[in-house]
């Protein structure tokens, strides 16, 4: 049966360490594997995925172990693992549990971080190039597209993409409850830590106006100025370049306290009491835990960001159920695809077939009835349609409704054999 042809196999963080996934990095050169994977025997079809946590092949292959283990072969070799440690560490789904998993790495069901866009697009992308390349056919076509369609549900009938599940994001997602819309707000950044800067990018993304980096070097601090079109400054300047600032995040690693209270009561003056967002990823904290007391600061330290992706994190597993009941309805509706696929040539055949034998009855009594007006020339034609209509509404049912795969292999051969369609009339 075609479904039975479907066929994921692949690593990814759930089934092996990143010990073992870097060993099976491509260097983000999927055309190669593409090639070399759709030129092993029995395989019809296939789209090769690479990413930070996944290597995965999508078939359309010879259901027969050996294919199946030559495309694992294939993404081990160079690992130094050997077969057994090959197959403990990767996964291999078929038929519907193949479409369930395309469906849910599609969706981000199956991301290290639930919910996270950027798998759809890097999966869009191999399908790009598995097109191009024609290792593609009628079913992954069909399969990668619907699967995209599938994502889009999800992110329009749930809420899994809206909560911050990343310590940066969750910085971004205050700011927002803080000050609305952030347009024209301007970011200091203290120190050039990781996570300040993704933070960064995600407040730039957001609409900021301006960022500023203040850093114990300044050369580092006009690189990533640089990077973020902003300007530099030591952490000197610190204090007064607070006074035009809307949010600090600060990283800077420092062994003590790089802002306190005191500094910051006369600069809020200053300020006329404009609010202003302090974000302390550092640990230790760079800044002073008091300057909460003070009206319009709001202070949130790695611990806050903490609890707030925590949250979110749960608040991603409700909607994420609703999402996997979303790919459950879509896997049953592609099965049927399929199903309805594999009927079509049967279908197609009986019908051409019946046609034939109805144009060719028609030839010969016509001539017969040449007294016939055109009207009444063109109601026996139809009726002749109508006949043939009736005939086979019952044997296209008989193959639409089998139960199951074995049920309806062995109808479709009874039937093709009944109407000899396989050139046997079986007598």
């Amino acid at each position: 049966m075609l479904a039975e042809k479907i066929a994921c196999l692949g690593v990814n963080h759930q089934t092996a360490p990143v010990e073992i996934r870097e060993k099976l990095t491509f260097s983000g050169d999927c055309l190669n594997p593409l090639v070399r994977i759709r030129q092993i025997p029995g395989c019809d079809e296939c789209c090769f995925l690479s990413t930070c946590n996944r290597v995965e092949v999508l078939l359309v292959a010879d259901p027969a172990a050996e294919t199946l283990e030559k495309v694992r072969d294939f993404l081990f070799a160079g690992s130094g693992l050997s077969r057994e440690e090959a197959i403990k560490y990767s996964y291999l789904f078929t038929g519907a549990e193949a479409i369930n998993h395309v469906f849910r790495v599609a969706s981000s069901l199956d991301s290290m971080v639930v919910g996270e866009p950027q798998i759809l697009g890097q999966l869009k992308e191999a399908y790009r190039v598995a097109v191009e390349h024609k290792a593609t056919g009628t079913v992954l076509h069909r399969l990668l597209s619907k699967s995209f369609s599938v994502a889009k549900r999800i992110r329009t009938e749930t809420s899994i993409g809206s909560s911050a599940v990343s310590i940066s994001y969750a910085a971004v997602q205050l700011a927002r409850k803080i000050f609305g819309e952030l347009n024209g707000k301007t970011v200091l950044l203290a120190g050039a830590g990781e996570m300040a800067e993704l933070a960064a990018e995600h407040l730039l993304a957001q609409g900021v106006g301006k960022v500023v980096v203040a850093n114990r070097t300044l050369e580092r601090a006009v690189a990533l100025a640089r990077r973020f079109n902003g300007e530099a400054a030591s952490l000197a300047e610190l204090v007064p370049k607070l006074a035009e600032a809307d949010i600090l995040i600060s990283s800077t690693g420092a062994p003590d306290l790089i802002l306190r209270k005191e500094e910051m009561a006369p600069l809020m003056r200053q300020r006329y009491n404009r609010p202003i967002f302090l974000i302390d990823i550092a640990v230790p904290r760079d800044l002073d835990p008091g300057l909460n007391d003070l009206d319009n600061v709001y202070l949130y330290d790695i611990d806050d960001l903490q609890q707030v992706v925590e949250a979110n994190k749960g608040e991603r597993r409700k909607e994420a159920d609703r999402a996997e009941r979303i790919v459950g309805e879509e896997v049953i509706k592609f099965l049927q695809w399929l199903d309805n696929m594999e009927l079509a040539p049967t279908i197609t055949e009986l019908r051409r077939r019946a046609d034939a034998l109805r144009e060719a009855e028609l030839q010969r009594t016509l001539p017969a009835l040449a007294k016939l007006s055109p009207q009444e020339r063109r109601a026996v034609e139809m009726m002749g349609v109508a006949l043939v209509n009736k005939l086979l509404h019952h044997p296209m049912l008989f193959l639409k409704n089998c139960s199951g795969a074995e049920e309806k292999s062995h109808n479709l051969a009874a039937l093709r054999k009944m109407f000899g369609l396989d050139g046997d009339n079986g007598c």
